[in-house]
């Protein structure tokens, strides 16, 4: 039988921000936001979103499953590339509408589709009045080409 969760909406406010009950705050299109760090390190991997039955899978199987918004569905991350997310700990925030886990990067070490460790390997610079991107110079773990 899969996992469900309590509906925050019925719980009062000591309940939800200090008491024992999991019940996501999933927003208006049913999606709480998840943040993905590596455990030891805590290094911040990426940023992505999960539905009831992604955070259900997560918890059931110990491997990170999202709600792809881009192709409407469940996604098990690192099915196709190798690069699968052993979960060691989950998260939540204060009133419950962020997650955050810590996991074990496997495979090469890439959380990012791009090959890269991180998805945040690009920094904002501002010159002149004018924001930009730079590459931080975190580099490629494998080629996207091959493995997609």
């Amino acid at each position: 039988m899969p996992l469900t969760f309590a509906d925050a909406k019925t719980l009062s406010h000591a309940e939800l921000e200090e008491g024992a009950t999991l019940a996501p705050a999933f927003d208006a299109n049913g999606l709480v936001t998840a943040v993905t760090m590596e455990a030891g390190s805590n290094e911040l991997l990426m940023l992505a979103h999960m539905n009831a039955e992604a955070l259900a899978l997560t918890l059931e199987t110990g491997f990170a499953h999202y709600w792809s918004r881009s192709r409407g569905k469940i996604w098990k991350k690192g099915e196709s590339s190798g690069e699968l997310q052993r979960v060691i700990e989950v998260r939540v925030d204060c009133d419950q509408d962020a997650i955050v886990l810590l996991v074990e990067q496997t495979g090469r070490g890439a959380a990012c589709h791009t090959g890269r460790k991180s998805c945040f390997y690009r920094r904002v610079v501002t010159k002149h009045g004018t924001a930009s991107l730079e590459d931080t110079g975190l580099p490629k773990l494998f080629d996207p080409k091959d493995v997609y």
